[in-house]
């Protein structure tokens, strides 16, 4: 009897089921199409534990019970279709696991509705791309526990190993009920928009400040890829830079400058809003994406608005060696500010959710196999490991003392982009939400007495709170002299 089925040979799945089979399990496999499992069979397959079907009935027939039938087919409607088909030849406590990129409110429903028919149900994120799930993805599981006995010996052997203090472990572990591992693999994925985008703006800065050429730009970041910003972005991204093609340019000279999206940001900006949860970075990372679209609109605003920046100042007394200091260090405090956010909107959906995440746990899954794999996911660990409460990274010892030693490098960084007129959406946004943050004023005492001018919706006095918080009484004021003192219902959206 085959222990697992996987329905879905495109990239991933055969990747997933070849790392699965060289870790000593079988593999029943099916694919709507016949010829796509015929000529994986013949291939890649070919030797190893795996078993093709070419109906559903049969693979069902070929599993230990429980069965463990894993999904691997595009997010939405599909994973809906393939699930019903699926379902006349499943029996109770048979477990369904979606790895697809699904967005969490689908995994709930999922959920609830083969929970109703005794079918255990899990959403998993799954991360790493080709070479991840050949070698060892992360795996964030999610949905019925009673399921995890079942599937832990499978993704721990799959899953990418790191190790920590002398210990190996398996990047996967459970995430909780329901939609758990979904929602972490979009916040996953939000970061990874951020991440993106932050060295994208690095490469910007080198290129228009320093007049870099794509090489230059890859020594650099295969310099900084040997310190703290270690990270399979940077690393990948020092690769893109100094490949050339068959003429000795640079490939990335020449690819158009238009970024696509399929929607895993913009999700987790959504749910951002939804929380208020400021994930501020993320957002302008997905906007940056929209705008690098609108290319005919920015060509044509180009030859109309060229810009008046200030160059007299060039590096604001930097040389070249001490402005890539500053990059750096900018580029490793924006990091910072997007993970913040990223643990920040986790941890307010925990709470609605019930979901008790273990964001300590979390930073190990994505510590290896993923794609924002990195060194410092290991002081993330650490730091919730020592404070499971902790509201925001940089209030852990050891992430303020890095934010102190990057702030003015940080800082600088920002200002000369501001004076060249080169846009750097979320390393500016980064330090905006950072000295947000650290400030214990801010002039919304402006903004709500203009809310209470216009449309009466109230205010709390600031010697009030001090003395009974959240308790204080609401206010109105009669700002004209002719409004009266009637107000709208104090309430937050």
């Amino acid at each position: 009897m085959n222990q697992i089925a996987v329905i879905g040979l495109a990239v991933m799945g055969q990747n997933f089921i070849l790392n699965m089979a060289d870790k000593g399990f079988s593999v029943a496999v099916y694919n709507r199409s016949a010829a796509t499992t015929e000529r994986f069979l013949a291939g890649p397959a070919q030797g190893k534990s795996i078993t093709g079907f070419y109906d559903l009935k049969s693979l069902a027939e070929s599993l230990e019970r429980p069965r463990r039938v894993l999904i691997l087919v595009k997010a939405g409607d599909a994973v809906d279709q393939t699930i019903a088909q699926l379902l006349p030849y499943l029996e109770a406590e048979d477990i369904v696991i979606d790895c697809g990129n699904s967005h969490f409110p689908d995994t709930e429903r999922r959920y609830n509705e083969l929970s109703a028919q005794g079918i255990r149900f899990v959403g998993s994120g799954i991360s790493g791309g080709e070479e991840g799930a050949r070698n060892g993805p992360s795996l964030m599981p999610g949905g019925d526990p009673a399921a995890w006995p079942y599937l832990k010996a499978i993704f721990e052997a799959s899953a990418a190993k790191v190790s920590d203090a002398g210990k190996v472990e398996a990047c996967t572990g459970w995430v909780g009920k329901g939609g758990a591992g979904h929602y972490v693999k979009m916040i996953h994925n939000g970061i990874e928009y951020g991440d993106m985008q932050l060295i994208c703006e690095a490469y910007h800065l080198m290129k228009e400040v320093l007049g870099y050429s794509a090489a230059q730009c890859s020594e650099v970041f295969g310099r900084w890829n040997a310190g703290v910003l270690d990270s399979y972005l940077v690393e990948i991204t020092t690769d893109i830079l100094r490949t050339t093609d068959a003429d000795g340019a640079a490939l990335v000279d020449q690819i158009l400058d238009k970024a696509g999206q399929k929607g895993t940001g913009k999700w987790t900006v959504v749910e951002s809003l939804d929380h208020g949860v400021p994930v501020t970075l993320i957002a302008e990372a997905v906007f940056a994406r929209a705008l690098s679209s609108q290319k005919d609109a920015r060509v044509r605003a180009s030859g109309v608005l060229p810009g008046h920046p200030v160059t007299e100042l060039g590096l604001l007394g930097m040389d070249e060696s001490q402005f890539l200091d500053a990059l750096e260090q900018a580029l490793y405090a924006a990091k910072l500010a997007s993970y913040t956010q990223g643990f920040q909107l986790m941890a307010a959906a925990s709470k609605q959710f019930g979901w008790e995440l273990d964001f300590g746990a979390i930073a190990m899954m994505w510590r290896g196999g993923c794609i924002i794999r990195s060194r410092f996911l290991g002081n993330i660990r650490e730091a919730f490991t020592q404070n499971p409460n902790l509201e925001a990274l940089w209030l852990d010892p050891y992430f303020a003392g890095e934010v102190a030693r990057c702030e003015q490098g940080w800082r600088r960084t920002v200002a000369v982009a501001s004076l060249r007129g080169i846009p750097v959406p979320t390393h500016g946004t980064a330090l905006s939400f950072f000295d947000t943050s650290r400030r214990a004023w801010l002039p919304a005492n402006l903004l709500q007495a203009q809310r209470d001018y216009f449309g009466a919706h109230t205010f709390q006095k600031a010697d009030e709170y001090a003395a009974q918080g959240e308790k204080a009484p609401w206010h109105h004021h009669d700002w004209t002299g002719s409004g009266g003192f009637a107000k709208s219902g104090s309430y937050n959206a």
